[in-house]
């Protein structure tokens, strides 16, 4: 069975024909996700037209359309209900209508992190274990959790899906989705320029050299010894580390997985969180497994695929 998978990122919209364990093919536009989902509609429908017609893949070899996007969403109704800046006028979009008018193919929609889980789970580092959660480190911070070997969802859709929302800092700052201290608030890509061009020692850090103020540029920063960038470092493996803490005492999972783009620093990353879990998580069966993503890029694809194959039976 093949499907269309879309991973609508906040930075990028990848786009991916799937058959079972394999990406027949794939490509990636940029998102410009803070204008709208509606504004790159025309050219995700493009993107998909194009990668078939340049992989001589039949529309009507295609079973059907996976969405994972950015939000709260509700599968069942197939709509997203609340989103944080992000594809803001995706709220209540009528996918299903979309999908039939551009493609004539049914969807299947889920939010982001909760596709990445599913995919690590069937396909990735979290094969074989069913109690697991997941937090993807990129422009936000997403979490997802499996329990039992169910994808947890809750009464209104939104547990799991909010780690990122977790409060760590009650004194600190005001969070775009309204809350104080949130993970994403202390560590998180879109919170990152700003905290560095507050700090007094940003004249003087290679930071402040022109450039985009990212999370690849902080690391390489924090490797030269730059003492700016060495303090952003570690107060972002703190929150990170509060907020693995924070999911492993709210769903008591035997793994965590951690992914995002910005753990291609995993070499730094994974090591302090292990420490720190291991040290301040109320854990008393054991220690949790803390794992890197098997592949952070595809992840949401692959999951998004497999819950619309499941839906599809």
């Amino acid at each position: 069975m093949k499907t269309i998978a879309l991973d609508l990122g906040g930075t990028r919209i990848k786009i991916g024909v799937i058959e079972g364990t394999a990406i027949l093919a794939s490509s990636m536009i940029e998102a410009f996700s803070t204008n709208g989902l509606r504004a790159r509609l025309a050219s995700i429908e493009e993107a998909v037209f194009e990668l078939l017609r340049s992989y001589r893949i039949p529309l009507n070899d295609i079973a059907g359309i996976g969405i994972s996007v950015p939000g709260i969403v509700d599968p069942r109704q197939k709509t997203v209900l609340s989103v944080n800046q992000k594809y803001f006028d995706s709220v209540g979009f009528d996918f299903r209508g979309w999908a039939h008018e551009k493609f004539g193919l049914p969807i299947y929609l889920e939010n982001d992190a909760r596709a990445a889980l599913v995919g690590e789970w069937k396909y990735g580092a979290g094969q074989g274990c069913d109690n697991l959660v997941m937090v993807t480190l990129g422009t936000g911070v997403g979490g997802a959790a499996i329990i039992e070997g169910k994808l947890l969802h809750g009464k209104h859709h939104q547990a799991g899906c909010l780690g990122g929302h977790f409060t760590i800092n009650f004194v600190g700052q005001l969070c775009n989705c309204g809350n104080i201290g949130c993970v994403e608030t202390e560590a998180s890509s879109w919170s990152l320029p700003q905290q560095a061009m507050s700090d007094a020692g940003f004249p003087a850090s290679l930071l402040s050299k022109n450039g985009t103020i990212d999370y690849e540029r902080l690391f390489a920063a924090a490797r030269r010894n730059d003492a700016l960038a060495d303090k952003l470092v570690h107060n972002s493996l703190l929150a990170w580390g509060s907020c693995v803490v924070n999911l492993i005492h709210a769903y008591d999972p035997e793994t965590v997985i951690i992914g995002g783009g910005i753990m291609r620093s995993a070499d730094i990353i994974l090591p302090f969180i292990r420490k720190y879990v291991d040290s301040l998580a109320w854990t008393p069966w054991g220690k949790v497994s803390i794992v890197s993503a098997r592949d952070m890029d595809t992840a949401a694809l692959f999951g998004i695929a497999e819950l619309l194959r499941e839906s599809l039976k």
